[in-house]
């Protein structure tokens, strides 16, 4: 399994410099790709693209994609690879834990390694959620608290669990919330991410 960066931290200098020196995955989450794959393609909203890999594949797809991240390196990684691809991304430098996009406005809102402290951790996904559009989607990808000192964060308290996550998607409905193991099976030895995928209804009933 290769290892994937994860958000743990608005220090963007801090992420400045991993992204300069480390050769990052190019390829995207298996676990969005076997969700989105069959979705008719919309605007995707990617919260912590980091230098793109998730949104080069949905742009590929037909997806209109906003990236966003505090890394203005990431950024640019992502905007020459794009480049380079000949595929067009809008990309916005902003701090995670301040970004608000607007309210049922993507199709799509993807997650992916993003780590944050517990402080700032529900009003994030109340945001992410709250960007869906009706008839949109939810992906959310993060490690889970059994990967402990083997990947991701090295702080317990960031790392996910299925119960913590069931708060990730408030006002949507949640259609999977499972654990994926590296390799595709349960092992000892095995690195596990929780993912969930969740929806807003398209009409809301009035009471």
């Amino acid at each position: 399994m290769s290892h994937i960066p994860t958000h743990t931290t608005t220090d963007h200098a801090h992420w400045d410099r991993r992204y300069a020196e480390t050769p990052w995955p190019s390829e995207p989450d298996a676990s969005l790709v076997a969700r989105v794959g069959a979705l008719l393609p919309g605007c995707a909203l990617d919260l912590g693209c980091g230098t793109g890999r998730n949104d080069l594949w949905l742009a590929r797809q037909g997806w209109a994609v906003t990236g966003v991240d505090g890394s203005a390196v990431g950024l640019a990684l992502a905007e020459a690879s794009a480049r380079d691809a000949g595929l067009v991304l809008d990309l916005v430098e902003a701090d995670l834990t301040q970004y608000r996009p607007t309210p049922r406005s993507f199709d799509l809102v993807v997650v992916a390694n993003i780590h944050l402290a517990p402080e700032v951790r529900a009003d994030f996904f109340a945001r992410a959620s709250a960007a869906v559009a009706p008839g949109g989607h939810l992906f959310v990808i993060g490690h889970h608290l059994d990967s402990l000192g083997r990947s991701g964060p090295p702080d317990a308290e960031r790392l996910f669990t299925l119960e913590l996550a069931e708060g990730f998607a408030p006002g949507l409905v949640i259609d999977s919330l499972e654990r994926e193991w590296s390799g595709g099976e349960e092992r000892i030895d095995s690195i596990s991410d929780v993912v969930l995928f969740a929806h807003r209804v398209v009409a809301e009933v009035a009471s």
